[in-house]
């Protein structure tokens, strides 16, 4: 049997893979989006449902280094980590630490903010196209705090304002005007005003899916075994078969970094594993947009099967066991402030990929002509997946991305 042949492969059918699929598609490109799984069954499944607009403040900024003592006992519920782990990945740990300076934040901040709003313009976009605007909430998402954190909130607040970003300051009254059913124990709170989110992140994939494949794109499950440099293009290795092309795109998240080991690349991949668990809820005392307990170290988000509560971040291993113990914490406290009911369904876990300064790899490999990548994009995926799609297909038609790319190049690294 001859291989399939087409212009462009998309390996991994996240956000990112699947916007890329369809971005290249809506240039004329014949298109092969794969995965093992369905597409948005992944990290894209798992996150917190919010299209940020100010998500522009990676987490290793400088603030992070008075937040240390409390991190290394190993208790918080923001961040959990392995020690063995921690000793095997030292060199990532001290490169992650060193961007959290001063002079690295604007530069990072204003790349973000270039790839957040694209993509921001491309989800409000899509979502319609794809018959999926019923998903989409214009209610944005609240950041509290239980503390007299007035001080936090407006050096945040005048961070997002240096951008162009609206936000407003509220008080335990205003919290309460907004949320009316949750119980009152937040004193300040910042409305992020120009955030969406969505009731069901790994369905809204599935609907841009549907969008490329309605526009002649191809989406084929199968296990991805190797890729391999093939005359002028490539040849993708898969556990049923084999498929030319000339482009291939690398957006297989946290496993991205092994299949491009054998090229010759050792990519500096971390993973921050992150956990959810779903709840029944109670129609008469509903959430009206996802919070963010900037204490507690917890989302709570309405979806469409209940209300989601998500983790902060697990340093260890991207297959190590599950431990679920930052949910063990976190789910009271959650209960504390919303009224939910009993489990439905079991546990996620899922691993966001990171780089050590917090950006994603969004350009060609520097090495190989027609391989390119497009990873690493932390917590911020499913904010940010439809402008780094559309950007490497810009690439690949020799035309400008709708942002500043250069600050993502794989090149930083390679």
């Amino acid at each position: 049997m001859n291989d399939q042949t087409a212009d462009v492969v998309v390996l991994g059918a996240g956000i990112v893979g699947v916007s890329a699929a369809y971005a290249a598609r809506q240039r004329g490109l014949s298109v092969v989006l794969i995965d093992r799984r369905e597409p948005g069954s992944e990290t894209s499944y798992g996150n917190s449902g919010v299209l940020s607009s100010g998500s522009i403040s990676p987490l290793n900024k400088p603030s992070l280094w008075s937040a240390l003592p409390k991190y290394l006992t190993n208790r918080h519920p923001a961040l959990r980590w392995d020690p063995a782990w921690a000793i095997r990945n030292i060199d990532w740990i001290v490169r992650f630490l060193a961007n959290a300076t001063p002079s690295q934040i604007k530069p990072r901040a204003t790349a973000l903010h270039g790839l957040i709003g694209a993509s921001l313009k491309l989800h409000r976009e899509w979502i319609v196209q794809a018959d999926a605007a019923a998903r989409i909430r214009e209610t944005g998402w609240l950041r509290v705090w239980r503390s007299d954190a007035v001080a936090a909130a407006k050096q945040e607040q005048a961070l997002l304002a240096e951008y162009g970003i609206a936000s407003q300051l509220l008080d335990r009254q205003a919290i309460s005007a907004l949320e009316p059913d949750i119980v009152p124990i937040y004193s300040v709170g910042l409305l992020h005003t120009q955030t969406a989110s969505v009731d069901s992140p790994g369905a809204v994939v599935k609907a841009y899916a549907r969008m490329l494949a309605g526009s002649g794109g191809q989406i084929r499950q199968s296990d991805i075994k190797a890729i391999v440099p093939d005359g002028e293009g490539w040849r993708v290795v898969l556990a049923d078969g084999a498929i030319k092309a000339r482009h291939v795109v690398v957006a297989l998240g946290p496993w991205s970094a092994e299949l491009l080991r054998p090229l010759g690349y050792r990519i500096p991949l971390a993973f921050e594993r992150g956990y959810h668990q779903e709840f029944r809820p109670n129609p008469a005392r509903s959430l009206q947009r996802p919070i963010h307990d900037a204490e507690g170290a917890f989302v709570m988000t309405p979806m469409e099967q209940g209300i989601r509560i998500t983790t902060g971040v697990e340093l260890t291993s991207r297959d190590a066991p599950s431990s679920f113990a930052q949910l063990d914490q976190v789910i009271p406290v959650a209960r504390g402030v919303a009224e939910f009911g009993e489990a439905v369904g079991e546990p996620w876990r899922g691993a966001r990929p990171t780089l050590p300064d917090s950006l994603p790899m969004i350009g060609p490999a520097p090495q190989h002509s027609g391989l390119w990548l497009c990873f690493g994009h932390q917590h911020i995926g499913f904010t940010t997946g439809p402008a780094s799609g559309v950007a490497i297909a810009a690439m690949i038609a020799g035309t400008p991305p709708p942002f500043d790319a250069a600050p993502f190049s794989p090149g930083r690294y390679l």
